[in-house]
């Protein structure tokens, strides 16, 4: 009720203990229930904000990891030179890959390696070099690649180490 309204009540309450005790009564349940409320409104905006970071989260993940392709070479043949050995299937990779990460064949060892992707006419589409390192007994590189403005096709991937022959393997550009 508007002050105006109560002010011919408030020397009764004043005055009188039950009355007044009726009106604090009101008042704490009144209070109790603006609490409560103001709490599940905060809560409300606690998880909302919540859900919201963790789904920004996951996309963060997900993009990351869709940036990076895996091309595992340990089970494939050695070729020397820079023609694929023919018969094996090629490897596959979407264009919008950032980095790769490749297993490097078995009996591979550490240190610098260049890696670049080639098209079949020879001319070379990216290159790219860094320190090959064993992790879990497996001879791991991961590079640098923009392939994204590539047309979808074959290609060649080649590697060696410093100073070696190149490795070759047929490379599917999706």
């Amino acid at each position: 009720m508007p002050l105006a309204e109560a002010e011919k009540w408030l020397d009764h309450l004043g005055s009188c203990s039950p009355c007044y005790g009726d009106f604090s009564r009101f008042r704490k349940t009144y209070e109790l229930r603006r609490r409560r409320t103001l709490l599940a409104v905060a809560a409300s905006i606690l998880i909302a904000a919540g859900i919201a970071g963790w789904v920004v989260f996951q996309k963060h993940n997900e993009a990351l990891v869709s940036q990076t392709a895996v091309l595992d070479l340990r089970n494939r043949s050695v070729s020397r030179g820079t023609e694929p050995n023919p018969g094996e299937p090629p490897l596959e990779v979407k264009r919008g890959v950032s980095h790769l990460m490749l297993y490097l064949p078995l009996g591979s060892s550490e240190g610098p390696y260049e890696v670049r992707i080639v098209k079949g006419s020879g001319e070379i589409l990216v290159t790219a070099s860094d320190v090959a390192k064993l992790i879990d007994h497996i001879t791991q590189l991961k590079v640098p690649v923009n392939i994204s403005l590539a047309p979808p096709g074959s290609y060649v991937l080649q590697l060696r180490k410093f100073g070696s022959e190149w490795n070759s393997y047929t490379l599917l550009l999706r």
